[in-house]
């Protein structure tokens, strides 16, 4: 075979990976149906190999009069959010899943939610607990799995806030 017929050695061509890291995001929130949300997401990502963030949103201060008071409320927010978010890792590592991603963000939870998904690629899948009132599935269901739903850029799971765990451990 000529030299010219040769093939030109492959260098600096990347190498096939294997399937990106799947990550379910949860919305942490003190309803019993967050609590269904993410058992459900720490099974499944305990069986895809994937990992579980966990995004607890602060409601922005409404206390403007003294800066110094508005920053001691806003550090107590901080110190609650990374108490619970400490609290939920426990119960994902009780499933068997790896650690979660712990994220606080401040603002209206679904901004937030669409700003971190925007900015961390690995998120694939949003997990919600829908409400078990006659209410209706709760406002952050109603929003971003009714309004927003079009524009969201993730598929977004909602899981009925009635399951136990043994029903979803046999979902999963």
């Amino acid at each position: 075979m000529a030299d010219e017929e040769r093939a030109a050695p492959v260098a600096n061509v990347p190498l096939p990976q294997g399937p990106a890291e799947r990550t379910f995001l949860v919305v942490v929130d003190d309803t019993p149906e967050m609590h269904v949300a993410l058992r459900f997401a720490a099974r499944r990502a305990l069986r895809t190999n994937g990992r579980v963030a966990l995004l607890y949103v602060m409601e922005p201060a409404e206390f403007r009069h003294w800066l110094g008071v508005e920053e001691r409320m806003r550090a107590e927010r901080r110190e609650e959010a990374e108490r619970v978010l400490q609290g939920l890792a426990a119960e994902i590592n009780a499933v068997g899943a790896r650690m979660p991603i712990l994220h606080v963000r401040e603002g209206k939870p679904a901004e937030e939610i669409l700003r971190l998904i925007e900015e961390e690629p690995s998120i694939s899948i949003l997990v919600l607990g829908a409400g078990t009132e006659k209410k209706g599935p709760g406002p952050l269901v109603s929003s971003l799995a009714g309004k927003m739903s079009g524009r969201f850029p993730i598929p977004i799971t909602v899981v009925p806030g009635t399951l136990t765990d043994s029903q979803i451990d046999e979902l999963t």
